[in-house]
């Protein structure tokens, strides 16, 4: 394949974020409809909420691989390349496979005479499941893109239907309440099928239940049916339906991603319990080996320096808890860069003040808000803070400030994340 066709596809699939946002599944269901609905012959897991959807189905994906399944992942958004959202058996999709694919779906879909506007996201979530059925997977773990209800990903009638947690977010879109943003959550939830869930909040699990109720669909939760006990040193033990397993090692950093794992393995029993055996130990091998970048992820030891997508002040929160539980440094350089249309201030409120400096900076993306915003937002803040426009800059800089004690953490948008670490990954890029 010539490097150009797979570029060309990139090309058209990038163009189609000129159309925003659109709401709504009748676009996708035209478009898998023209290819063949693919939707139908899969067997899916299906996973939303407001943070943890990606570090849960990558916890799925490991543990159903470490059992001999043939898993599909499906992801958003990537980090450095576009392969990474779409993988089977933790392998990436091919430039090349998704240059065919494009231009064969391209086809396909104007013979139909489906005209755009449709979106990125439903383009490639059609593409994503035809994938996973063209490589015949037993099993396809897919994360809601954007709330539920009306998300792309919502064509499937899943196994198991999952929400993480509820916190706010995308506001604009989804609801200015938690019980309005639930509520497109639950969108997801199906006639039958078993919902789980580590939301905390009373009134979100009231409405979970209801609507459980009235789907007739089996309804468990972390804390209650699913239980952890996190030691000191970051390991856990777990109690669920039908399994005890002490001292789990978990491959990724975090308090929070105990609870997303616990989320796994209480899927893993509810899918025992629909005729997927899942061993033991494929339980513990699959989440001692499971790789989920760019969250509390050490990319340098020396300096040390952290990439960790925190993108929403519950992300952000999550953050700042780490930091002050979970690293020991002599200084905190926070480089950041956000998005416009997020919660700026209440992110920086909780990062800020555990920082010794700051470097402000933006992705290459119109949606990035531009430092001097930032530094308008940190107030008092604002003077352990500089400016650097240019994120490579921006991680210079940081890096010329850190010495051997220090830590530099760079968050606030997983756009900012994928360009750091492009920057630590230089061989990644694509």
């Amino acid at each position: 394949m010539r490097q150009d066709a797979y570029q060309q596809s990139l090309d058209y699939l990038y163009s189609l974020e000129k159309f925003g946002m659109i709401f709504g599944l009748t676009q996708v269901e035209r478009i898998l409809n023209a290819i063949g609905n693919p939707h139908r012959e899969i067997q899916a897991i299906h996973i939303g909420g407001t943070n943890g959807k990606g570090s849960t189905a990558a916890m799925m994906g490991s543990i159903l691989q470490k059992e001999g399944y043939r898993v599909g992942v499906y992801t958003s958004p990537h980090l450095i390349r576009f392969t990474e959202r779409i993988k089977v058996n933790g392998k990436e999709i091919e430039e090349e496979e998704v240059a065919a694919l494009a231009e064969w779906m391209k086809k396909e879909i104007e013979a139909a005479g489906i005209t755009p506007p449709f979106t990125f996201f439903d383009f490639t979530t059609a593409m994503a499941l035809y994938y996973f059925k063209q490589k015949l997977v037993d099993l396809a773990v897919l994360e809601v893109g954007l709330g539920g209800r009306l998300d792309s990903t919502n064509v499937v009638d899943p196994l198991i239907s999952i929400i993480t947690n509820i916190a706010k977010d995308h506001e604009e879109y989804l609801g200015k309440s938690i019980l309005k943003i639930a509520g497109e959550k639950t969108g997801i939830i199906k006639k039958g099928r078993p919902l789980i869930t580590a939301a905390t909040q009373p009134q979100v699990l009231r409405l979970f239940s209801k609507i459980c109720k009235e789907n007739g669909s089996p309804y468990f939760r972390v804390g209650k049916e699913f239980r952890y006990v996190r030691a000191e040193d970051g390991d856990f033990d777990y109690e669920g339906l039908n399994r005890k397993l002490w001292s789990i090692h978990l491959n990724l950093r975090g308090f929070h991603q105990v609870i997303n794992a616990t989320t796994a393995l209480g899927a893993m029993e509810v899918l025992e319990d629909l005729g997927y055996r899942v061993s033991t130990d494929a339980m513990v091998d699959g989440l001692k080996e499971v790789d989920w970048p760019g969250r509390l992820e050490m990319v340098s030891f020396s300096p040390r320096v952290i990439l960790d997508g925190a993108h929403n002040p519950a992300g952000a929160l999550v953050l700042k808890e780490s930091l002050e539980k979970e690293f020991q440094y002599q200084r905190l350089i926070l480089l950041i860069g956000i998005m416009k249309d997020k919660d700026i201030q209440s992110m920086l409120d909780l990062l800020a003040p555990l920082a010794d400096h700051i470097i402000l900076t933006k992705p290459h993306t119109d949606r990035a808000a531009p430092p001097a915003l930032l530094k308008k937002a940190l107030g008092q803040n604002g003077k352990k803070a500089e400016i650097a426009e240019d994120l490579k800059q921006a991680v210079e800089r940081g890096l010329s400030l850190a010495q051997k004690e220090d830590l530099l953490c760079i968050t606030g948008s997983l756009y900012t994340v994928g360009e750091a670490r492009a920057y630590f990954h230089p061989e990644r890029r694509s």
